[in-house]
């Protein structure tokens, strides 16, 4: 839904905010066929995405390296809500935005994967500074028209160590997590992640 929410626009010129390995920014690329910068503050993203044959950098989302209306769409997936300064980030985005161009955000409900959250003793995601709950009227600050899409959706895990090893990523952690004796499977947890599609004031 990301990727259709930024094709729909065609654009020319992309900026991938946060891109880390690259792979959206190289599908961008191949299948638009716009030109794509990528940007993260992770020199090790950096390096991932160049040897896709990104054209990656070391960026800040809150001091974009950029030009005003350098680009006429930006992405930022799932990255707007680790940043401290989202006003500042917001700010920024809009400004390397031509006239009518378009973000594509993507973040989470407050609530995403919540029954898998309880089994980690974490009752919500974290939304940090970008909950889907109020990302819109966040937007509104600097774009015109902001449309949420939802893509809200159901994670089934068959057994025990495919839920295990995936709690453990969700705590960046290598080990798995003690899975509840009682718990049943298949274990189900909804996702609630959200497209927001955003036209530049």
């Amino acid at each position: 839904m990301a990727f259709e929410a930024v094709s729909e626009r065609a654009p020319s010129r992309v900026l991938d905010v946060g891109c880390g390995p690259g792979e959206f920014a190289e599908r961008i690329a191949r299948e638009i066929g716009a030109e794509v910068v990528a940007i993260d503050t992770s020199p090790r993203m950096v390096e991932l995405a160049r040897e896709r044959g990104v054209d990656a950098r070391v960026g800040d989302v809150q001091d974009l390296p950029f030009e005003a209306a350098s680009f006429d769409c930006v992405l930022a997936a799932w990255m707007l809500y680790h940043v401290p300064e989202i006003d500042r980030a917001l700010f920024e985005l809009a400004r390397v935005l031509d006239v009518d161009g378009r973000l594509v955000a993507v973040t989470n409900h407050r609530d995403h994967l919540r029954e898998a959250r309880q089994l980690l003793g974490v009752e919500r995601a974290d939304g940090g500074g970008f909950p889907a709950e109020d990302a819109p009227s966040m937007l509104q600050r600097y774009f015109r028209a902001v449309e949420a899409r939802d893509a809200a959706g159901l994670i089934r895990f068959p057994d025990m160590p495919s839920l295990a090893a995936y709690l453990a990523s969700l705590q960046g952690s290598d080990e798995p997590v003690p899975i509840p004796a009682d718990t049943t499977f298949p274990f189900v947890t909804r996702r609630r992640p959200v497209i927001l599609v955003a036209t530049k004031q």
